[in-house]
Formats: C-alpha cells, sequence, structure tokens
C-alpha cells in the first residue's frame, strides 16, 4: 500500500510515519517542515516539502490512502490569521479530496479534533450531537469534515476527533496540556493552571496513531469516530504530574470555556484498544527530559515559532504539520 500522509513532520506524523513504514507500507510526507524534520533516512520514505494549497504538487499517482493530517494547528495559531487558515485548513482540503477522487484514490482518512463541540453540558459527548464550533480552528475542521464526508460515495472516508493528544515525540508540542504542565514542572519548578476546572478528553500519542493504523485495517468502518479515553480536568492532570514531580501547583483565572467529556464508545465497538494513559505520558516525557532528548526550546511551542518565524518574516502560511 502507498499512503500519502499530509503534514507528517508534526507531532502525530513523526510517531505514525515509522509505524506505517514498520508495516511495509511505501509512505509519502508532504510537509512545509515548519517545526523540522526528525525523520531517518528510510527506503520506502519519500519527504518532499511543499504547501497543500498547492494542489498541483501533491503527488497522488499510485496513492492508494490518504492520510490528511495538515492544518493550521489550535486555536491560538488559527487566529493569527482567519483567512489563511481557511485557505490551509478548509479549502486545501476540498481541493485534496477532489483530486483524490479524479485520480481514483480508495482512502481518505481526515483528522479532525474534538474541539468542534465546542462548549457541552452533555456529561457523553457523541458523534451525533450539534457541533459548536468557537474558533477559527475549530470551525475550519468542522467545515473540512462536512467536505470529506460528501465524498463518501467515491472512496471511503474515515474521520477521527481526538481528545487533547500528550505524550513525546520527536516532534514535540509543549503547548498541549499535558506535555505543556509536565515541561512547566520539570523546567521551570512549577505548574500554573488556568481556571483548572475544564474537563478535557484526552489521549496519548501511541493510541491515536494507533487509531489510523487501525481504521487503516478496517474500511468497513466508515464515518466519524471520537478518540478520547481520560476525561479530566486541568487541575487533576497538575496533580498527577507532582506524583512524579512534587512542585507547586498555581491556580489562577481563565477565560477559556471550552469544557466537554468525550464518549469513545462508537471506536471502542469497532475493536479498537488503547494501551496507554495520561499517566504513561507523564512518566515518559519525564524520563525523556531528564535522559536530555525533550527539551524545553521555543520550536515546540506552534503559536510563539510561528510568529518568531514564519510570521514574523511576512512569508504566507503554508499547510502547517500538526
Amino acid at each position: 500500500m502507498r499512503i500519502l500522509v499530509t503534514g507528517g513532520c508534526g507531532y502525530k506524523g513523526h510517531i505514525l510515519v515509522p509505524k506505517l513504514l514498520k508495516r511495509g507500507y511505501e509512505v509519502v510526507v508532504y510537509d512545509t517542515q515548519w517545526f523540522g524534520n526528525f525523520f531517518e533516512e528510510h527506503p520506502k520514505l519519500q519527504l518532499i516539502k511543499g504547501d497543500v494549497r498547492q494542489i498541483k504538487d501533491i503527488p497522488l499517482d499510485g496513492v492508494d490512502c490518504i492520510i490528511h493530517l495538515a492544518s493550521i494547528a489550535n486555536d491560538p495559531c488559527g487566529d493569527l490569521d482567519p483567512k489563511l487558515t481557511w485557505e490551509v485548513s478548509a479549502l486545501a482540503t476540498m481541493q485534496l479530496a477532489e483530486k483524490a477522487k479524479r485520480l481514483g484514490v480508495e482512502r481518505f482518512i481526515y483528522a479532525s479534533s474534538g474541539s468542534v463541540y465546542g462548549v457541552k453540558e452533555e456529561e457523553q459527548v457523541t458523534e451525533d450531537l450539534e457541533l459548536e464550533p468557537i474558533s477559527e480552528y475549530n470551525k475550519t475542521k468542522m467545515v473540512a469534515e462536512r467536505v470529506a464526508l460528501s465524498y463518501s460515495n467515491d472512496m471511503i472516508v474515515q474521520i477521527v476527533r481526538p481528545g487533547t493528544v500528550c505524550g513525546y515525540s520527536p516532534r514535540m508540542r509543549l503547548d498541549v496540556a499535558v506535555n505543556m504542565l509536565v515541561m512547566q514542572a520539570l523546567s521551570k519548578g512549577k505548574i500554573t493552571v488556568f481556571g483548572g476546572a475544564q474537563t478535557r478528553p484526552n489521549i496519548h500519542i501511541d493510541d491515536i496513531t494507533d487509531v489510523y493504523l487501525h481504521l487503516i485495517d478496517h474500511p468497513e468502518h466508515m464515518g466519524i469516530f471520537n478518540a478520547g479515553f481520560e476525561n479530566i480536568s486541568i487541575l487533576d492532570i497538575a496533580r498527577l504530574i507532582t506524583k512524579y514531580v512534587p512542585v507547586e501547583i498555581v491556580v489562577t483565572q481563565s477565560n477559556d470555556p471550552r469544557c466537554y467529556r468525550v464518549n469513545s464508545d462508537k471506536l471502542l465497538a469497532t475493536g479498537f484498544k488503547p494501551k496507554k494513559i495520561v499517566e504513561n505520558a507523564i512518566q515518559e516525557i519525564i524520563s525523556q527530559f531528564r535522559a536530555g532528548i525533550c527539551k524545553d526550546e521555543e520550536h515546540f511551542y506552534n503559536l510563539k515559532w510561528m510568529q518568531q518565524t514564519v510570521l514574523s518574516k511576512r512569508t504566507c502560511l503554508k499547510g502547517a504539520a500538526v
């Protein structure tokens, strides 16, 4: 099988792509490489530095499956330039799906986000609830989902709505809840929690990448799937971290209203079984930090890095890796 992974040089891509290669697949990674490229050479890996908006440059000849990870990742980054966020995260998805249809690509797996639900009061947020996105990032994900689903008669379409991903990756992200709080404890000697009562779904990076493998193995399961197995408050995450790094927790006020509990029973019903929990992610990041492998570096913070590099040079935003 030949698989195209857009945004494959990102946080999830650096865990997913080696798993695909280990299975013997041919993998094409198409990415702007804003945040670097940490892949080792592999005979079945082709790395292309490119912009997902330049649809003519995306190689689909011989591709059997697309795993579409590319977008402007997270709410703050999406709000930096809404016009370009819509171009990258929504319009480019439509162009890619249309080209895939024309060239006979059989599979389209889209990485959406659990944040499309917005603020929910329901105890269990299931895939059939109304979407109420509150940021440009959420809105583009919702629209891209609708676009992808419109091609369901032409190819197998599978959409994943992950919770907040956590755990170590060579292309680390330190702007997502668990990872950020662990790094605060390790590098600053205290954890600052904004609000703390907000409950969010979480999923280990090994599990979310295994979800994509599971969907490849099960083309009969089409449609939308939540993927978040631990609904934990931000403050409880901080408390869990202090089991391993005993530091002070400072709680401040927050204007972030996002709070929801994702139900992933639909995915579990397909036979998928998560293997790791948030506590594993915490332990792994601590271990990598103490080994000198995981460091508190600016290019691991999407917003800060984009402001200092891409946007500071007034370079057009491109299909960024998540």
